[in-house]
């Protein structure tokens, strides 16, 4: 399991060709700017190509390795464009190392009774349907590599269910499910992990606890080693398991 002292050497993901989900904000941007500090050939994906283009720069500006972009909307894409996506990225590495679903939508707070169905679906579609189906077409590039790594993103609320989570409560667990069956399934092929972020300051998280004291809680930023370890050599051999970013 993930080591607490943890620190990443400074070329941990050299040559990593690394895709990673809801990567113009928050988390993802966060987890694509380190991995990119430790040598990473990232793609950057979101729907916001200036949110992408500003990561990208920052990227570059950096001396890093650079990145690519991967403009696209889940909750719209069929299975046309996730066929170019992974077509793209066949073309310019070759291979895929690491995928990092990290892209997710909170949907809405509220009983089941009065829960609005076209935002069950829209919310259950992106937090379950797009990890399936994009790993879906990435894994005969995830299969090139000769370390791939597949990281989901979990959530506080799959240990502990309670009232009024809706549809993001059963989409995590959807998502949980679909990680222990393909870590099942790629056994001994890849590594298939989920990560949960916990507390962290982001527009989701604002959402969700609107009146939350936000000033406690960690920056993105803080909470990337654990994504790194994932994402790296260091965690060859953990497979089926949910890393916590934080203390219990």
């Amino acid at each position: 399991m993930y080591p607490r002292n943890y620190v990443p050497a400074a070329d941990l993901l050299d040559e990593r060709v690394i895709l990673i989900t809801g990567a113009s904000d928050g988390i993802g941007k966060a987890v694509a700017l380190a991995a990119a500090r430790h040598g990473a050939r990232v793609i950057l994906h979101g729907r916001n190509v200036r949110r992408l283009e500003a990561v990208y720069d920052a990227i570059v500006a950096a001396k890093q390795p650079r990145p690519s972009i991967a403009p696209l909307d889940f909750e719209k894409a069929g299975p046309e464009e996730y066929d170019q996506l992974v077509e793209a990225i066949g073309r310019e590495f070759g291979r895929l190392d690491g995928l990092l679903h990290n892209a997710g939508m909170l949907g809405e707070r509220a009983p089941i009774e009065h829960y609005d169905v076209a935002k069950w679906m829209r919310t259950m579609h992106v937090n379950a349907n797009v990890p399936f189906i994009l790993t879906r077409c990435c894994l005969p590039l995830l299969k090139q590599s000769s370390d791939p790594t597949l990281v989901f993103t979990s959530s506080g609320v799959v240990a502990r269910p309670r009232a009024y989570w809706g549809a993001y409560l059963a989409s995590k667990w959807a998502s949980d499910g679909l990680m222990h069956m393909l870590a099942d399934e790629l056994e001994g092929l890849m590594r298939v992990n989920s990560i949960n972020p916990g507390k962290v300051r982001t527009n989701m998280r604002l959402q969700a606890y609107p009146a939350e004291d936000r000033s406690v809680l960690p920056e993105p930023e803080q909470i990337v080693d654990p994504y790194l370890w994932l994402l790296g050599p260091d965690s060859r051999g953990v497979t089926g398991q949910t890393i916590e970013c934080q203390p219990a």
